[in-house]
């Protein structure tokens, strides 16, 4: 086991456990980019900064918060609930807007490829429809993953994982940028209207999260716009509560699913939870559902209608022929063990998948081919199985969108083309609600293997895409062929219906592949607009989690491994109370006087090497007989402001008052402090005092050194902290405790295990 202080030497990446050739490349990497990148998913990476959920209790602070009468708090009160409205009526119209463009240019796209098979079928020569069909494709998604590539990488994906990863307390650049979401907005236009096996679904969480996280800060850094409004919520604390409420309005606007998206910010998100945020969090989500009732309403024209509470809407499901009987209990719960193992053979497909994308496409222009290659397979197949297929159905009392004909007789259409000639969405709906004999098992079993290999590799694509709708669809086949298949061996009895069991197959391939419980079931209890439904959905999705955790864990929690994110689950290891806080924080820490020399404040942030964050500040005597005990603790950001506004004091006149700062100049740095190059000190100022008592918070959280990692763990978690500082009993600093020295200890396959920590 590695020594504590080794991990110090992050610089150099010598204590990473890479063959000595792979070594000499990575320190090779800036002069030429190598065609294999080194990647190895026991490493967790230094370049994922923490947020601050915990407020720097200042003297400004304390100052401001006392100025404060009851009726100003009243008023920021209100300011919260007037954001969170705000928050879920422009999710609402965002997602109208992705909702309205998608299903316009998607209809244009097959009304295109339509006219032109029907054409070429009387004809012969059915190659140009299947050219024109994969070009189509290939064109609108090479637009579609151009401008995530080369703009904005991190809107690539469902961003589910990057949102999760925000609440958890993990910084991920550019994650909450206005740029982020238009190319989000934009990039899942393109990928559902090219055909891809995507939903747009996951995408709404992300999209949901940036607006919430740019409202709530009353202005915009990428506008270079400050509205001057909303600045008492400039920081972490305030902004984090508002991303989760934004998180919840996407999944309450994408499922139509209100109280689903509370479960959802709930579960994934956020560490700190009280009432006043549940309920203004529930109030978001209400809001932004019914934003895009009414929208969708209107647009459709019937105005007074409300009938479209989300994106996808899973249609009615009636009692009276869909009830479920006692004897059908083992029948669902063997449909979660099958959905478990599917879902953890899609994860793990994907895993490799993913491995391989980091290590040889990760240049922008192979991402690009990658998927205008994914887009036109994707097309071809499609192509192929409609004209393989020999299942034909009759259009009277169908409610088919675009019937192809093909070669069926006059009156029919081809079965299998409804499937692949449709948005995910309105298959799934399909698959669902058709009365039974509308499919061929034969028809619903290609169609299931084909669209599970499609989904499995699409997903991680550089293109933004949700991983909900194609595991519906994948489950949904499968589950009505398992319906199907029931009703053959029972001699068609009444209580077979496909569609039940299709509902079903569902609920267990997405609980499978994403392993999410409680929020997942009020979602497809909230989307069928069924309670009868509830307990099998909860059996089926708490079958498919343990049968999937029993192999590979969850789709989101292995990507975000997989980008070596220091993450913090609910609880630390079961087997680490053997470790204490000595063994685990990090030594020697850099402390600073409590009134310091400006030349060693700028010293000390320069240093590249130790790019800390939170510096404890000790007790500046010179005296030798008292001990230099912890008198608080300052974070880079704050030191930077100091020196940016100059607030210092020659030597010689120490009891000059420095100039006085407000909590405003604070505020109007965040979040994008600049850097510490940026900031010029003469060689005069370096001489300088800088008296740091009223900045520093005078009241950092402390744990003596016995104590156990559980418990350590507990208390850095549950308040969202940053930094940790380990004492001894004589109240000195010996080491400190940050995120990362916690989410290295993990539990393998043999019990503990620890990551190493590497630069890149």
């Amino acid at each position: 086991q590695l020594t504590p202080s080794s991990f110090l030497r992050i610089g150099q990446l010598s204590n990473v456990d890479l063959n000595e050739d792979v070594r000499e490349l990575e320190t090779e990497l800036p002069r030429q980019r190598p065609n294999e990148i080194p990647h190895n998913e026991k490493l967790l990476s230094l370049k994922y900064e923490s947020l601050d959920y915990d407020n720097s209790e200042n003297q400004l602070f304390l100052e401001e918060e006392r100025r404060i009468n009851h009726t100003a708090f009243r008023t920021v009160e209100i300011k919260r609930w007037v954001i969170c409205a705000m928050i879920g009526i422009l999710t609402g119209l965002v997602a109208c807007f992705i909702d309205i463009v998608v299903e316009n240019l998607a209809g244009l796209k097959y009304r295109v490829v339509k006219g032109n098979i029907d054409k070429f079928t009387e004809k012969g020569g059915l190659s140009f429809s299947l050219l024109l069909w994969a070009t189509l494709n290939a064109s609108v998604v090479m637009v579609g993953s151009m401008i995530v590539a080369f703009i904005e990488p991190v809107a690539a994906g469902s961003g589910i994982p990057q949102i999760k990863c925000y609440l958890n307390g993990v910084k991920i650049p550019h994650v909450v940028r206005l740029k982020t979401l238009v190319i989000k907005v934009c990039g899942v236009i393109l990928s559902v209207v090219g055909g891809l096996a995507v939903g747009k679904e996951g995408p709404m969480i992300h999209s949901g999260a940036v607006i919430a996280a740019g409202i709530s800060q009353g202005r915009s850094t990428s506008l270079k716009r400050d509205f001057k409004i909303f600045e008492y919520f400039r920081r972490d604390t305030e902004k984090r509560d508002f991303v989760s409420a934004g998180a919840a309005a996407g999944v309450s606007a994408a499922f139509g699913a209100p109280v689903g998206g509370v479960l959802f910010s709930l579960e994934e998100g956020a560490s700190f939870w009280n009432q006043f945020l549940t309920w203004r969090i529930f109030f978001a989500s209400m809001i932004s559902t019914f934003t895009l009732n009414s929208v969708l309403s209107v647009y459709h024209g019937n105005a007074w209608d409300l009938s479209s509470p989300g994106l996808i809407n899973f249609g009615r499901f009636d009692n009276e022929k869909m009830g479920y009987t006692i004897q059908e209990i083992p029948i669902f719960i063997f449909m979660g063990v099958v959905g478990g193992i599917l879902g953890a053979l899609f994860n793990a497909l994907n895993y490799w998948l993913t491995m391989f994308r980091i290590r040889y496409i990760h240049r922008p222009c192979l991402q690009v081919v990658e998927a205008m290659l994914v887009a036109a397979v994707t097309a071809t197949v499609g192509f192929v199985m409609i004209y393989c297929s020999r299942d034909c159905q009759p259009i009277q009392g169908s409610t088919v969108a675009y019937p192809l004909q093909l070669f069926c007789a006059d009156g029919e259409y081809n079965s299998m083309a409804t499937a692949f000639f449709n948005t995910p969405e309105k298959s799934v709906v399909n698959l669902f609600h058709d009365p039974p004999g509308s499919y061929n098992p034969m028809t619903l079993g290609m169609f299931t293997l084909m669209y599970f290999f499609l989904a499995c590799w699409t997903y991680g694509l550089t293109v933004s895409a949700g991983v909900f709708i194609p595991s519906l669809l994948i489950g949904a086949a499968w589950g009505r062929l398992f319906g199907i298949s029931l009703s053959y061996l029972t001699k068609g009895s009444i209580w077979a219906d496909p569609g039940k069991y299709a509902l079903m197959g569902a609920a267990a391939q997405l609980g499978g592949i994403v392993r999410m419980t409680l929020s997942l079931t009020v979602i497809m209890m909230e989307a069928t607009g069924n309670v009868t439904y509830g307990f099998p959905i909860m059996l089926v999705l708490m079958t498919a989690k343990i049968v999937g955790d029993y192999f590979v864990e969850g789709l989101y929690d292995m990507h975000i491994q997989l980008q070596s994110v220091p993450f913090l689950h609910w609880e630390a290891p079961v087997t680490s109370h053997s470790l204490t806080a000595r063994e685990v924080m990090s030594t020697p820490v850099t402390c600073l006087r409590r009134i310091e020399r400006v030349g060693t404040v700028v010293d000390i942030l320069s240093d590249t090497s130790s790019n800390h964050n939170g510096f404890p500040v000790v007790e500046s005597n010179p005296d030798a007989t008292q001990v230099a005990g912890l008198r608080g603790l300052i974070l880079r950001s704050q030191l930077i402001v100091l020196l940016k506004h100059k607030v210092f004091v020659e030597r010689a006149n120490l009891n000059l008052v420095q100039r006085r700062l407000k909590l405003k100049d604070f505020r109007d740095a965040y979040p994008r402090f600049p850097p510490i190059q940026s900031i010029h000190v003469s060689q005069d100022e370096r001489e300088c005092m800088i008296d740091l008592s009223e900045f520093m918070n005078p009241s950092p959280y402390t744990v003596p050194q016995e104590a156990s990692l559980p418990r350590v763990f507990k208390l850095f978690r549950a308040l969202g902290l940053r930094h940790l500082v380990v004492v001894d009993n004589r109240n000195e600093v010996v080491g400190m405790v940050t995120r990362k020295d916690l989410a290295r200890y993990r539990l393998g396959k043999e019990g503990l295990e620890e990551l190493s920590l590497a630069q890149t």
